[in-house]
């Protein structure tokens, strides 16, 4: 009885998996063994693996993807750090990082347009300032610079968890038996903090492989990655089934992230 009762909660869930995450990824699965005109083929397989196009875009995505987890590690970490010392406002102070969470994507780009453009407000800035205006949007630049805006609060949150985990006595020990700041922070802080490094690389490394909304409206046409390719194929040039060979391909390497930072028993 206990055992149907247990079944009977949790078929929601398995109804959910199946609908939402097991019956998409076949669909995209079977879609990538055809071709334009629907009939079998391995031909898109052979096209991504030796088109230097798409290999090039392959490399493009890890390139930024790989950039803009850097970048967002070396922002998140102080800040993390931080809110955990503010420990009568840290709620309020994560609160402020959550907000942003909530306003649509497609919103907050238009904002960066809106700053980043040749008449916006940092161009206007300068030439207050007498410095002329710059070309920031549709650069490889402003491209990280918002792709690393948005993906912030994925950083920050789980290495704020992990911080204000860490059992203060142990950084308290490496002081008294002679440690460095320095040398506490490497070898007692970073490895604690660990698990959060490793959930906010793969909250943020897999989503920025694919990401086109942002290489579109920022980055232009200069930044061209696969999430811009599925794009093309799927809503261009109706070609689905190459589409689904990089959206099967982009599985794969997501799954090869989550296996290399995956928590050690």
């Amino acid at each position: 009885m206990q055992r149907l009762k247990k079944l009977f909660l949790s078929a929601p869930y398995y109804l959910w998996i199946a609908l939402f995450v097991v019956i998409p990824i076949g669909l995209i699965f079977i879609y990538s063994f055809q071709d334009i005109s629907g009939k079998f083929t391995i031909n898109n397989y052979i096209t991504f693996f030796t088109s230097p196009t798409y290999l090039m875009m392959a490399l493009n995505s890890i390139l930024f993807a790989f950039i803009i987890t850097i970048i967002s590690l070396v922002i998140s970490y102080p800040v993390a750090w931080i809110i955990s010392k503010f420990t009568q406002i840290r709620d309020f102070l994560i609160l402020l990082i959550v907000l942003p969470m909530w306003i649509n994507l497609l919103l907050k780009t238009y904002a960066f347009i809106g700053l980043l453009s040749r008449n916006g407000s940092i161009n206007n800035l300068l030439a207050v300032l007498g410095f002329g205006k710059k070309q920031f949007l549709f650069t490889d630049a402003s491209f990280i610079l918002v792709a690393v805006y948005v993906q912030l609060p994925f950083m920050i949150l789980p290495l704020y968890n992990s911080i204000t985990a860490i059992n203060r006595s142990l950084i308290n020990a490496s002081y008294d038996l002679g440690a460095s700041k320095p040398q506490t922070f490497f070898r007692v802080i970073v490895p604690l903090t660990m698990p959060g490094i490793k959930s906010g690389i793969q909250a943020i490394f897999i989503p920025s492989l694919s990401l086109f909304m942002i290489t579109r409206l920022i980055g232009g046409n200069r930044v061209i990655t696969l999430g811009t390719a599925i794009e093309e194929h799927f809503l261009s040039t109706m070609n689905w089934g190459m589409g689904s060979t990089i959206g099967v391909i982009l599985i794969l390497a997501m799954i090869l992230i989550m296996l290399l930072t995956k928590e050690s028993k």
